[in-house]
C-alpha cells in the first residue's frame, strides 16, 4: 500500500484505466434483468449486449476491459521501470521486485476466484493471473529494441496460431457434451476454424493435464466459459503492443504525431483483424485469446488510447475525468472491491432501506435500482482512499 502516487504519471492512462475497470464495476447495474423485464426494448438489448460477453467469436465493449487493463500494463510500463530504477539504483534489485509482483498478481487472481469456495481453485485465467504470468517476460521486453519487441510479438502470435492449427481435431464421434458443449451450440466451428472451438482446442488439452496437478475437489475436465490457462501467452502480445505505444508515447516526437500513429494503428488492427476472421484463416474469439483476438482487441485499445491521450493529455480534461480518475489510480483495490464487497452492499442495502426499496420505479429497474447504489458505495470507498492518498499496489 502507497501513501501517494508518483509524479511522472501518465494521466490519459489512469483515465483509460479508470473508464475500463467502471465497466467491471458496473455489471451491478444488471442491464440483462431489466432487458429480459423488457424484452420489447432495443435500447436495453444492446446495453444488456454490450455488459456481457459474446458467446464465442465477436466482440461486445465488455470483451474490451481485459485487453485494455491488459494493454495498460505495457503502457505504463517504461514509466514505471524508470521509477524503480531510479529508487532501486539496480537492474538486479528491479527485477527481483518484477518477479515478486508477478507473483502477487498470480496469487491474487486466485485467491479471488477461490471465494465462496470449499478449498483453493487453482486457476489461472483469471485478468490479474494472467497478467502476472507474462508480467516478467514483459519487463525484460522494455530493454530491448523496437524491433525485437515487434518480432517477439509476431513469434507470440505464429506460434501460438500454429499450436491449435496443428492440433488433431476431435473424430465424427466425438462427444462435444463431455466437455461442455452442446452439438447444436449454433456457434461450434467447421473446417479448419474448428480447431479453435471450445473446449476441443489445444490449450483446453493443456489445461486437463496442467490443473488437474494441483488440488482440486473434483478432476478438471473443461472450464465452463471455453476459456484456459495459455491465453496468457497471447496476452503478452497485448501487453507488447501496449508496450509499443508507451514507448511512443515517451518519444520526442509531437502530440499530433503520436496521435496520427495511434489512429493509424487502430484502425490497421481493426481491418487486418476482421480480415484474417473473415478468410477463415484465425477466428475471432476473446474467449481463448486467439492472435486475430490479439490483434482486433489491439486495434481498440490503440484508438481508445489516442481518444484519452488527446483529451486528457493534449486538451487537459483532466477535470472532467475526476470520476474515472478516481476509479483508474486506484486499480487493483477497485478491482479487489468489485469482487468482494458489492454482496455485502446489497444486504446492508436491504437491512437499512428495506426489502421493498429498489421498487421505485417499478419492478423492471430493480436491478438496476440496486446496482445503481451498490456502485455508487464502491465509487465513494474508492475517493475516500483517493482524498486520503491510499493506493493500494501489487
Amino acid at each position: 500500500m502507497s501513501q501517494s502516487l508518483p509524479t511522472s504519471r501518465l494521466s490519459s492512462a489512469d483515465v483509460y484505466r479508470g473508464f475500463v475497470m467502471f465497466l467491471m464495476m458496473a455489471e451491478v447495474l444488471s442491464f440483462d434483468k431489466v432487458s429480459e423485464a423488457l424484452p420489447e426494448s432495443s435500447f436495453w438489448k444492446i446495453l444488456a449486449f454490450h455488459q456481457s460477453h459474446v458467446s464465442w467469436i465477436g466482440c461486445s465493449l465488455h470483451d474490451l476491459i481485459q485487453p485494455s487493463f491488459s494493454f495498460l500494463v505495457g503502457v505504463v510500463l517504461p514509466y514505471s521501470v524508470a521509477n524503480r530504477l531510479q529508487q532501486e539504483g539496480s537492474f538486479s534489485k528491479t527485477f527481483g521486485h518484477v518477479l515478486w509482483r508477478s507473483l502477487k498478481l498470480i496469487l491474487l487472481g486466485i485467491f479471488l476466484r477461490s471465494q465462496w469456495r470449499n478449498q483453493t481453485n487453482f486457476t489461472f485465467e483469471d485478468t490479474l493471473t494472467q497478467i502476472g504470468l507474462g508480467y516478467s517476460f514483459l519487463f525484460l521486453l522494455n530493454f530491448r529494441s523496437q524491433k525485437i519487441q515487434i518480432t517477439a510479438l509476431i513469434i507470440i502470435l505464429l506460434g501460438y496460431w500454429l499450436a491449435f492449427a496443428v492440433y488433431p481435431l476431435p473424430d465424427s464421434s466425438f462427444d462435444y457434451s463431455s466437455v461442455g458443449v452442446d452439438k447444436d451450440w449454433p456457434h461450434l466451428l467447421k473446417g479448419f476454424a474448428a480447431h479453435w472451438n471450445k473446449n476441443s482446442n489445444f490449450a483446453a488439452h493443456f489445461d486437463q493435464c496442467f490443473l488437474n496437478l494441483f488440488p482440486r475437489e473434483n478432476p478438471f475436465v473443461f472450464n465452463g466459459g471455453g476459456y484456459v490457462t495459455l491465453s496468457f501467452i497471447p496476452t503478452l502480445g497485448t501487453m507488447i503492443l501496449g508496450l509499443l505505444a508507451g514507448n511512443i508515447l515517451k518519444s520526442t516526437t509531437t502530440a499530433n504525431q503520436k496521435l496520427r500513429t495511434f489512429i493509424v494503428l487502430g484502425i490497421a488492427g481493426l481491418a487486418l483483424g476482421s480480415l484474417i476472421n473473415s478468410l477463415g484463416i484465425c477466428p475471432n474469439v476473446k474467449r481463448i485469446w486467439t492472435p486475430t483476438w490479439v490483434i482486433f482487441s489491439g486495434g481498440w485499445c490503440f484508438l481508445l488510447m489516442a481518444f484519452f491521450y488527446w483529451t486528457i493529455d493534449v486538451l487537459e480534461k483532466r477535470n472532467y475525468a475526476y470520476f474515472l480518475l478516481v476509479i483508474g489510480t486506484n486499480s487493483i483495490a477497485a478491482y479487489i472491491i468489485a469482487h468482494t464487497v458489492d454482496s455485502y452492499i446489497a444486504k446492508s442495502l436491504f437491512i437499512h432501506l428495506g426489502k421493498d426499496y429498489a421498487m421505485i420505479f417499478g419492478l423492471p429497474y430493480k436491478t438496476l435500482v440496486q446496482g445503481t447504489l451498490i456502485l455508487l458505495f464502491e465509487w465513494l470507498i474508492l475517493r475516500w482512499m483517493y482524498q486520503k492518498k491510499i493506493f493500494i499496489k501489487v
